[in-house]
């Protein structure tokens, strides 16, 4: 594997047990913050499939603009759309005044986050393990 492909690797699973942590959290959970990184580690993870095809990763975080890039290698990634959807807001929205994620949202947060973390990961084989 990569270097680079190790790395975009390592920062999903890195917002992926950040976004966990904070929900978990008893005291003070921050649930924008769980929001933003579970944005954040599937991001990552569209990335690192586009590292993998040897793509750079564009400097953007809209994620139906990445999904159409990967959708470009491989059609499969269809099936996480509607994860990406609803994960989409969270890279800007949540970070503003005004916005605030609510527990619900942010577990809703986590299954959108689990689906596209558990799909990028089988596309990603062996390398991601």
């Amino acid at each position: 594997m990569n270097a680079i492909l190790a790395e975009w690797i390592a920062k999903a699973e890195g917002d992926f047990v950040t976004a966990q942590r904070e929900l978990r959290a008893r005291r003070a959970p921050n649930y924008d913050s769980a929001c933003f990184h579970r944005q954040q580690c599937a991001e990552k993870y569209l990335k690192a499939f586009l590292a993998f095809r040897e793509i750079e990763p564009p400097r953007i975080h809209n994620l139906i603009e990445l999904l159409n890039l990967c959708l470009a290698q491989d059609g499969s990634f269809e099936m996480v759309r509607p994860a990406l959807e609803s994960l989409n807001s969270y890279a800007a929205d949540i970070r503003y005044p005004g916005e605030f994620a609510t527990k619900d949202e942010a577990r809703d947060a986590v299954r959108a986050m689990k689906q596209v973390r558990d799909f990028a990961r089988n596309e990603l084989g062996t390398v991601a393990r």
